[in-house]
Parts: structure tokens; C-alpha cells; sequence
């Protein structure tokens, strides 16, 4: 996968959450697989991963010349249970370049949201990042500091033990996360919430 392959993935993954009404709220391109955070106000996860996966394929087949099919499997979804899962999924997205070996830190890797997040690049049309912030603080800057520092600890502790968190296994859902930045409470995250944040690899 070059970096045509996944700039011409991301304007479909916009056309997706922009037709869908999606809200996509971490993302990360790897080098043979993706991961998103969204949330969907309709109950069409199926369709648009299906249109999201089908369309990209069919592009990427006539642009490599290539033959078959490009997913083996269907896409795994995970429904997103508490603050701490969703905190947790935050940094383990965009971590995975780490833990693969491709980078050492979350903002050498292009191919997240991890950077637009903190403010170092532009933000994408398809991705919001004010509720992953939200969590963070009320200040929006603040919250940038706090999230890079977050990613970081996640980051620093793979280097350490050669192996990261999975979400939702360390901490159960129903569980304060050791880690609780500002004082956004869960109940109050799922009140503002247009609908439940689903994961996707």
C-alpha cells in the first residue's frame, strides 16, 4: 500500500461518514488493515463498511493490476462499553504503528488522526476531534497537552514491556481507568453522545 492507496482510502472513508452522517473519532492506515472509531445515528454499519471495503477494492484492484479479493474477512466491529474502553481505544488506534515496529512515537506515523488530534496538522474533513478532546479538558489546548501525554504513557509503556493494552481487557468497562484526565464523567460522555462509538479493524 502506497501513499496514493491511502489517500484515495481516506476520500472514500470522507464520502462514507459524510453521506452516512458517520462521526469518526480515531482512525489509523496500517500497512495491511485499518482501524476507525465511529459513531453511527443509524443502525448501517454493515452498509457502509460494505460500500467503504467494496469500492476501495475494486480501485485498488484497477490500480495495481491486481486480481481477487483484497479483504479475506469480513471487517470486526467491537461496541464501544464505558469510558475507560473508549479512552483506552483512543491511543490503542493510533498506537498500533508503534507497536508494529514502523515508528517509535505516534506522531512519526502519517496515517492516523493522531496529529491532527494534537493540532501538529490539518484535520481531515471526515474526522471530529472535539469529543475525543472533550474527555481531556474544556480547554481545548489543555486537552491537546493531556492526550499527547496519554498516547505517550501507551507508548512508553511498549518500549518498556515490548507489548501494549488491548482494549477492554486490562480495565473492564464498568471499571475507572487508572488514567482519568479531567473530570468528564461517562454518563455525561454517553448524554452528548449522537450514538454509541463502534470500533472497526
Amino acid at each position: 500500500m502506497d501513499a496514493r492507496d491511502r489517500l484515495r482510502f481516506l476520500q472514500l472513508l470522507e464520502q462514507i461518514v459524510e453521506g452516512l452522517g458517520w462521526r469518526c473519532h480515531t482512525y489509523c492506515l496500517m500497512t495491511n488493515h485499518y482501524h476507525l472509531l465511529v459513531q453511527t445515528p443509524e443502525a448501517d454499519i454493515s452498509r457502509g463498511m460494505h460500500r467503504l471495503n467494496g469500492v476501495y477494492a475494486k480501485w485498488f484492484n484497477w490500480h495495481h493490476d491486481h486480481g481477487g479479493h483484497l479483504f479475506e474477512r469480513r471487517f470486526h466491529d467491537v461496541l464501544v462499553e464505558g469510558q475507560a474502553h473508549l479512552l483506552e481505544l483512543t491511543r490503542y488506534i493510533v498506537l498500533n504503528p508503534v507497536r508494529a515496529g514502523l515508528v517509535r512515537t505516534a506522531g512519526e506515523w502519517r496515517w492516523s488522526s493522531y496529529n491532527a488530534e494534537i493540532g501538529k496538522r490539518p484535520q481531515p474533513a471526515f474526522l471530529t476531534t472535539s469529543w475525543v478532546l472533550s474527555l481531556f479538558s474544556d480547554d481545548p489546548n489543555r486537552a491537546r497537552e493531556l492526550y499527547a501525554e496519554f498516547v505517550e504513557a501507551g507508548a512508553a509503556e511498549h518500549r518498556r514491556s515490548g507489548r501494549g493494552p488491548v482494549p477492554g481487557t486490562r480495565t473492564r468497562p464498568d471499571q475507572p481507568y487508572p488514567y482519568t484526565p479531567g473530570k468528564r464523567s461517562a454518563s455525561r460522555l454517553t448524554s452528548s453522545a449522537a450514538g454509541r462509538p463502534t470500533t472497526f479493524r
